[in-house]
């Protein structure tokens, strides 16, 4: 509105209110100072994690389906059928789920089929099975397991769009625009999942602490050769994506810490989430069918002629592909505290915590993770965490 006209149209307000009313207004023109404000509700104090091995209840290890060259996602022509690839995301597969789904669609798509089989009902193949049916595609689920007996329902559960996706040398300019639009296509279909009963998407504060300034490399020269490679930092492509982390003086946290930094984080609460996946995909006359394939060559008596192979660290010796590196990862969790709405990492001690739904969860690695297909849980190691962890809250 342009001002003359505001000013005009406020003139002629105030010259209809009542001689009181009027008075009162000129009152309050000339009053002087106006009284002073109530402030903001301050910020409540951080409620304590119970952070005690017998508070325990739950240890799963995963097994992160890494490729060198990053995940396989192409179409392979097998006799009269045609494969659409989509595997080996490493420790991004939640995240990147919906952005690989939609590219795997595309290339299912093009072979003009109506009916669509997936193989593998993990994240990568229930979400591309949702992508299927929301492209108009009937969905058949083949896979030996549901959650939460997949491999990805032992995951962390937090955006990670680069999380041991590829090699450094292998993140060429081509690959970093793929993966950049494939990452935001996720972001945003998670982001339209926010507010949803049950809550299967959330984001939550944390906290970055750190023993020296963040700007000050760790000493890592203890650790021993464990022959991981180099990976790429790619999320500053994302910068635009999620609030900067906060610096915050002593007096800002609790935690007796030289350093601490307060981030946002978009957390997956994966029981929830991944049975608002199956509801969604039997509503929609998604079916599940239970089976073990032994090699690729039983897809043919299968009566669809397109199909998804979502079956991740499974096609090292499904398809025999070598190229799948096991990247061993452990988490433990506490009984659920309602109350304790963040995260920690712990920077230089081995400490990742997640607040979840389903129970805060704590994550430690090892340094001979990688290249690690064991599942078997340490619970020591778990124990060891936790006590890290309950030592930052002891007075």
């Amino acid at each position: 509105m342009p001002r003359r006209q505001f000013l005009h149209q406020a003139s002629a307000a105030l010259a209809g209110l009542s001689p009181l009313a009027a008075a009162t207004a000129a009152d309050n023109d000339t009053a002087g100072p106006a009284a002073e404000r109530p402030g903001f509700a301050p910020r409540p104090p951080l409620a304590a994690i119970q952070a005690r091995p017998d508070r325990v209840i739950d240890v799963a290890v995963c097994t992160r389906p890494f490729r060198a060259q990053g995940p396989r996602l192409e179409a392979q022509t097998l006799g009269r059928q045609t494969v659409v690839h989509n595997y080996g995301h490493g420790g991004s597969g939640w995240s990147l789920s919906w952005g690989y789904a939609q590219q795997a669609v595309q290339l299912a798509l093009a072979t003009r089929v109506q009916r669509l089989a997936v193989v593998g009902c993990g994240a990568i193949g229930l979400t591309s099975a949702r992508a299927a049916q929301r492209a108009g595609l009937r969905v058949r689920i083949y896979c030996r397991e549901l959650p939460p007996q997949v491999r990805s329902s032992a995951a962390t559960g937090v955006w990670s769009p680069d999380s041991r996706l590829c090699t450094e040398d292998q993140a060429t300019p081509a690959f970093q625009r793929q993966w950049e639009a494939i990452a935001r296509h996720s972001f945003r279909s998670y982001q339209s999942l926010l507010g949803l009963a049950g809550t299967p998407v959330e984001w939550r504060e944390g906290y970055a602490l750190s023993d020296i300034p963040f700007d000050q490399p760790l000493d890592d020269s203890a650790q021993p050769d464990d022959g991981e490679p180099d990976y790429p930092d790619l999320e500053p492509l994302l910068a635009d994506l999620r609030p900067r982390s906060q610096p915050l003086t002593p007096q800002q946290h609790p935690f007796a810490v030289a350093h601490a930094r307060r981030y946002q984080q978009l957390v997956f609460n994966l029981p929830a989430y991944t049975q608002w996946l199956l509801d969604g995909f039997m509503r929609d006359g998604g079916e599940i069918v239970h089976c073990d394939f032994e090699s690729p060559r039983q897809w043919a008596a299968l009566p669809e002629r397109t199909l998804v192979n979502a079956t991740g660290y499974g096609a090292r010796a499904l398809l025999g592909d070598h190229s799948l590196i096991p990247v061993r990862g452990q988490t433990a969790r506490l009984i659920p505290q309602p109350e304790v709405d963040y995260g920690l990492n712990y920077r230089g001690h081995n400490l990742n915590v997640v607040a979840r739904r389903d129970g805060i969860l704590v994550q430690a690695q090892d340094p001979l993770d990688f290249g690690n297909a064991d599942t078997t849980p340490d619970r020591a190691a778990t124990d060891a965490a936790v006590q890290r962890l309950a030592a930052l809250f002891s007075t």
